[in-house]
């Protein structure tokens, strides 16, 4: 992804003590989450990964202290993403370019070969390589893909172009559900939509601004850990 726009900042080891810990005492230490985002253009239900307990816990704790209530989804693009997460967003003007705004931490990459970038994964975003070599997640900034479908030639190119090898299951995904898949085991994915895909599509609609900016502010209501 071309920004984060993304935050820079350091891992400080006093928050990751408790994100390493369940937010919410009723999820198992090594099992999923489901949280329930209320949006301006509906509800989305997402499932946190177990197998990325850091990033699971991580927004499990920014859920139930409400960081999330009232943030925009500050950048949209057609089959691609929606992203949102930024803390500057919420009191946005008109216009104002977001998506360098921190909580001043960041998260160590949780890449897992069997969690891709398929249609609807929930995936942190981050600062840009040449800064960010470790490829650590912004703490609060997250995307949910819209995608694409490929075909297989399209992704033998990918693949050689870029130095990436699809797996079978990798490969029929892309080719049936979509998703994109030139960010894979670059950005962590920590979750998938498992309900409300429609409102993903609904708002990946929304006219933008040169900075991929919705026009007409799209709104995080509220997110709630389902107990």
């Amino acid at each position: 992804m071309k920004k984060l726009s993304f935050v820079a900042i350091f891992l400080v080891s006093s928050i990751l003590g408790w994100a390493q810990k369940p937010a919410n005492q009723s999820v198992k230490p090594d099992g999923d989450a489901v949280v329930i985002m209320e949006t301006s253009m509906g509800e989305i239900v997402l499932k946190l990964y177990g197998e990325t307990p850091i990033h699971r816990d991580n927004f499990l704790k920014l859920a139930q202290d409400r960081v999330y209530d009232g943030l925009l989804f500050h950048r949209v693009i057609k089959n691609f993403m929606i992203q949102a997460g930024d803390p500057k967003s919420r009191e946005a003007k008109p216009g104002q370019p977001l998506g360098d705004g921190t909580l001043g931490y960041t998260l160590p990459a949780e890449f897992r070969p069997n969690l891709f970038h398929k249609r609807g994964a929930l995936c942190a975003a981050r600062q840009g390589d040449n800064v960010n070599p470790k490829k650590e997640s912004s703490a609060s900034q997250f995307y949910i893909v819209q995608g694409n479908r490929w075909d297989e030639k399209q992704l033998d190119m990918m693949s050689e172009r870029m130095g990436k090898k699809f797996s079978p299951e990798q490969r029929k995904v892309y080719t049936t559900v979509g998703g994109t898949p030139h960010l894979d085991g670059d950005y962590t994915v920590f979750g998938e939509v498992i309900k409300g895909m429609e409102v993903i599509d609904k708002i990946s609609q929304v006219k933008c601004d040169r900075m991929d900016r919705p026009v007409e502010d799209v709104r995080i209501l509220k997110v709630t850990v389902k107990k």
